[in-house]
């Protein structure tokens, strides 16, 4: 049994599926954070499952340099084996104290690299793996130039947000300029982070998109399955849900993974679990976006009730030094989806209509609906969901249309006369 660091985490359900996994790869963990408050809000399950930890420490994780002699010290103490985050913005400081402990995980470049998209951009084109066309830039004139260059319609991001945080299609120079305008308008992210400047353009690409789940250990990558991906498309780019495994075909599935695999390469990653996003167009697969962690949206729990594979329990095994047992096991489930239902009104909720027969639904196995005096307000990222619910097939591959029914066939009630639009 190893004993494991954990620095910070996200508070949605990657901070209840990380410490279940860690229990059951059979390790322990430690949870590091600088505000425990953040974790106990209105809302949070009771106890936290972060609370199970050995020990809660507090100290302040956005000082890189205070930290690494912080931990530094209490590696001494309690020595630890692993050290890792589900939170995409400690990415990089868990790839430093890694390094500082001389623990397992991928390097500090390669989690720097990985962890700032256009760094990512820049790596994968030298290493030939497709992607879009793409330009970054710090200030307005320079953005508004590389647009030019570029070619409208264009994909706008930070090179250093994620959910989908600001992530929107402009078709000309006035949406680039209101786009800017509104990335800039948030210098620092929800951990008290000072943000980059630097915008990324990209190309539009068409298609359906795709991720694929990957684990890497001592240099080989193992191809755990490609989940599919609803999106919601322009001007916004949201996750509406996801189906694992995807109906691709033969070829389509190869091509998507090589993509993925060859993205992972060029990075540099090790000791990690991936999840890399990827568009299947005319001209073939081009890369997105890699993740250099477990998939969130509960993309975990799909693989693991398809394939016996739990990817919190891998990552944690992966990060521990182990050699994790990536063999898939017969689960009964042919497919598994998750599907989201996206506010694009404001107002807060009144009722809920079309739930009716969910609980004697035999295809549903999770579901999350909001209760009454809920503030709703249009989706703008990942982070904005109504509800969801969690489906298996166990014959085909139709979870994902089932999910998506489910989720079309609800409708929520707003009063939109205390300050809704």
């Amino acid at each position: 049994m190893g004993h494991l660091l954990m620095v910070e985490s996200w508070v949605g359900s990657m901070s209840t599926l990380l410490p279940a996994g860690i229990e059951r790869s059979g390790h322990r963990f430690s949870f590091l954070t600088r505000d425990l408050g953040h974790y106990l809000r209105a809302g949070a399950p009771s106890p936290h499952p972060l609370l199970s930890a050995d020990n809660v420490f507090t100290a302040e994780t956005n000082d890189e340099a205070a930290l690494l002699r912080y931990v530094r010290e209490l590696h001494d103490l309690f020595g630890f084996d692993g050290v890792l985050t589900s939170c995409d913005y400690y990415l990089p400081t868990v790839a430093a104290i890694a390094a500082e402990l001389e623990l397992p995980g991928p390097s500090r470049d390669a989690m720097a690299d990985a962890c700032d998209k256009y760094r990512t951009r820049q790596i994968c084109r030298a290493a030939g793996v497709a992607g879009p066309a793409f330009a970054v830039a710090e200030n307005l004139d320079e953005l508004l130039g590389a647009a030019a260059e570029l070619g409208y319609p264009l994909v706008v991001k930070p090179v250093d947000l994620c959910g989908g945080m600001f992530v929107c299609r402009v078709d000309d120079e006035h949406r680039l300029r209101a786009a800017a305008e509104r990335i800039a308008g948030f210098p620092v992210n929800a951990r008290g982070q000072r943000r980059s400047p630097r915008i990324l353009l990209e190309e539009c690409l068409d298609g359906p998109e795709f991720s694929v789940e990957t684990v890497t250990v001592a240099g080989q990558t193992t191809v755990i399955g490609v989940t599919d991906k609803q999106i919601t498309g322009a001007p916004a780019y949201i996750e509406a849900g996801h189906m694992f495994p995807a109906a691709l075909s033969p070829t389509e599935l190869t091509a998507v993974v090589e993509l993925a695999v060859a993205a992972v390469t060029a990075l540099g990653l090790d000791a990690t679990v991936a999840h890399t996003e990827v568009k299947l167009g005319a001209h073939g697969p081009r890369l997105i976006e890699v993740n250099p962690r477990p998939a969130g949206n509960r993309i975990t729990e799909l693989v693991r009730r398809v394939t016996g594979i739990d990817l919190t329990a891998v990552h944690a095994e992966a990060v521990a030094g182990g050699t994790p047992d990536l063999t898939p096991r017969h689960t009964g489930i042919t497919s598994a989806a998750i599907a989201f239902a996206v506010p694009d009104r404001s107002g807060v909720l009144t009722r809920v209509h079309g739930a009716a027969n969910w609980a004697t639904d035999t295809s549903i196995v999770e579901q999350r609906l909001p209760d009454p005096g809920t503030a709703v307000r249009p989706a703008t990222d990942n982070n904005t969901y109504l509800a969801h619910v969690m489906v298996v097939d166990e014959t085909t591959h139709t979870a994902g249309d089932l999910g998506q029914s489910l989720i079309a066939g609800l409708h929520f009630e707003l009063d939109v006369t205390g300050g809704g639009a």
